[in-house]
């Protein structure tokens, strides 16, 4: 893998802004909140403080759903990765825990049984008066979150009307189906795990 100059430049630029963090104070303005990362990161204070700004994990990422914060989420969460998942969600490919140099983001296989065992980036929250399947008084069939999840059956099921159900125990939040709903403002988002 070759280096360029805007990679080097970028990992020095988030070098900076992350030491930058951790000696001086934050400005006056909050932070934006917690995102939601890459499967397999560590708790956020622990990712933050062993993130080094490298985006390897970005250069990696199969689906394009890896973006980088920036100084408006504060000197110390600046540069580091998150996923937007109306933008984006993720496939669990698991290549960012290949390449992350220092273990903020944990190796995962990217099998079912481990994704689901060891992958908890957030989780899906539905909002039914918004959701067309849970519509009054004549509720239409959409589904298109079910169809979206990597893993149906188990972090949702649907019913009647293609009513989804989501099943927060099983539930990885991916944002996949975030991504897909066609309701505006999307009847479904995930929610960050240290939210």
């Amino acid at each position: 893998m070759t280096t360029t100059r805007r990679t080097v430049l970028g990992a020095l630029l988030a070098g900076a802004a992350a030491l930058a963090g951790q000696v001086l104070p934050e400005s006056g303005k909050p932070p934006t909140g917690t995102r939601l990362r890459p499967p397999g990161a560590l708790p956020e204070d622990e990712f933050t403080s062993r993130c080094i700004r490298c985006f390897k994990c970005g250069e990696v990422c199969e689906n394009g759903c890896i973006e980088f914060a920036g100084l408006d989420d504060g000197l110390a969460r600046a540069f580091t990765p998150y996923i937007r998942p109306r933008s984006q969600g993720c496939t669990t490919c698991m290549k960012c825990g290949e390449v992350c140099p220092t273990g903020a983001i944990q190796l995962i296989e990217p099998d079912e049984e481990s994704v689901l065992a060891n992958v908890k980036m957030g989780v899906a929250r539905l909002n039914k008066d918004m959701c067309y399947s849970y519509a009054k008084p004549a509720p239409r069939t959409c589904g298109v979150c079910y169809r979206a999840c990597p893993f149906p059956g188990k972090a949702m099921t649907i019913g009647l009307y293609e009513q989804p159900t989501v099943h927060y125990d099983q539930c990885i939040g991916c944002g996949l189906c975030e991504q897909s709903c066609v309701h505006l403002p999307q009847a479904i988002r995930v929610i960050p795990v240290s939210s």
